[in-house]
């Protein structure tokens, strides 16, 4: 399983800081020229490897972690994504009217033709998912939701592997929307950070 974070701002480098936590391999990029963020990468770790955006979409599991808005930019990398799973790492507040009502990842996942889309890492703040997620007896939470079910499964596997407990919150529309903004209020467990103790 190949891996590829998109959007190397905050979220971006704090994802690449867990996959360099566990020795993983990630692919990293943005709209720019890889050069551009060579050393933000090399800071973090070996293992975190900047590609052009053509080359970090060939992973099999993909962290979109740009702005919402800019999203429409990264879906246009492939004709297809057939295959491969985006994970939406991303919010919108306040809610823009275009999305009509739906969460945002459900509109995330229009742009991604083909591909299976998990909302997850969406809820914390950089800096906390940056850290170490496991700590005295626990494992931090990363809360995941889907309208494809087999979707979330190599998703909470690959949570994890990083030192996450991954908690499933069904679909986008039902449990999900406790990790998007709906108008100006956010979900519920939005900036929640909570632990889930070994049993």
């Amino acid at each position: 399983m190949s891996y590829a974070i998109i959007g190397f701002g905050k979220i971006g480098q704090a994802l690449a800081k867990a996959f360099a936590r566990k020795g993983l391999e990630v692919s990293v990029a943005t709209t720019r020229d890889p050069e551009s963020f060579a050393s933000d990468a090399a800071a973090i770790g070996p293992m975190i490897i900047p590609k052009t955006l053509a080359d970090a979409v060939k992973a099999d599991i993909i962290f979109l972690a740009v702005r919402f808005e800019s999203h429409p930019d990264v879906a246009k990398a492939l004709p297809s994504w057939e295959g491969k799973t985006i994970i939406d790492a991303t919010n919108v507040f306040p809610v823009p009217e275009e999305l009509d009502g739906l969460p945002s990842s459900a509109f995330v996942a229009k742009a991604f033709t083909g591909a299976k889309l998990v909302k997850g890492f969406n809820h914390l703040i950089a800096a906390t998912l940056a850290a170490d997620p496991i700590v005295e007896g626990g494992h931090r939470v990363v809360f995941l939701s889907s309208d494809d079910e087999d979707a979330i499964a190599p998703v909470a596997a690959l949570a994890k592997q990083l030192g996450f407990a991954p908690v499933k919150l069904g679909k986008l529309n039902e449990g999900g929307t406790l990790v998007h903004a709906r108008g100006r209020t956010w979900g519920q467990l939005i900036f929640q950070d909570l632990f889930k103790k070994e049993q």
